[in-house]
């Protein structure tokens, strides 16, 4: 990593949410945080859910976001890696963020070798879950034949009834459930899966929306970047260690 410069890690923006802080305030606030860590940033990980909705057709992409994706342009056109990960909300993205804002798009778990370091970086749905039917639910999300049904959709009627679709799964759901233990979280279990085959030091998700930084294993440690419609927070890896911390709305 280049002296002086650190890599960060955000996650469920949920950019045009309707629900907790206004949609425009907390486009705002992220574009505030991505122009404070500019001058330090050597490279972002946003970990999915960065739209409550996305989705791309050959010519047409959702409405809104200018801020957002105008800054995150005005970071990549500089030098600095900005990587997006496809969450549950946002993973139909196709070659808009990556051809136009220069974005580096993934749509997987990945690992990150950073210091000596290794870093486990995934959004999280699905892992660690035992759900049959959510399973077919992500199944049916990541169809390519399905995919290609709903995009012969005119955009009115397919992004509409996507937004619809993203606004009440979300509301129907306890935005701020708490904590349910190791034994029962799904990241936890998923994580503990992983180091049974490979040591990892760090283990960052999103998805939970419950801001959390414990210790997993022996020596290895669990993040969850919580959200940012609710109390906004980031994880910063300065050289030696990963740590979080909040961007409160004033």
């Amino acid at each position: 990593m280049a002296p002086g410069k650190n890599i960060y890690f955000a996650s469920d923006f949920h950019l045009g949410l309707k629900a907790g802080t206004d949609p425009l305030v907390r486009e705002k606030h992220v574009v505030k945080w991505l122009g404070s860590i500019e001058d330090k940033a050597q490279s972002i990980y946003l970990v999915g859910d960065v739209f409550d909705f996305w989705w791309e057709y050959n010519k047409v992409v959702p409405k809104g976001f200018t801020r957002f994706l105008g800054k995150i342009s005005e970071l990549t056109d500089s030098g600095i890696d900005v990587h997006f990960f496809t969450g549950n909300h946002d993973m139909w993205v196709g070659s808009y963020l990556r051809d136009e804002c220069g974005m580096i798009i993934h749509t997987r778990e990945m690992i990150l070798e950073l210091d000596g370091k290794k870093l486990y970086i995934a959004h999280g749905e699905g892992l660690g879950l035992n759900d049959k039917g959510y399973s077919i639910l992500l199944w049916i999300f990541r169809n390519r034949l399905l995919r290609s049904l709903y995009s012969a959709l005119h955009p009115s009627i397919g992004i509409g009834f996507g937004h619809r679709w993203s606004s009440h799964s979300r509301l129907a759901k306890n935005y701020y459930s708490e904590f349910k233990g190791v034994e029962n979280e799904p990241l936890f279990i998923h994580a503990a899966q992983v180091l049974e085959k490979e040591e990892i030091d760090y283990f960052i998700f999103g998805h939970r929306h419950i801001p959390l930084d414990n210790p997993i294993g022996e020596k290895s440690r669990i993040l969850i970047l919580g959200n940012w419609f609710n109390a906004p927070v980031y994880a910063e890896w300065n050289g030696s260690g990963l740590r979080m911390n909040s961007f409160p709305y004033h």
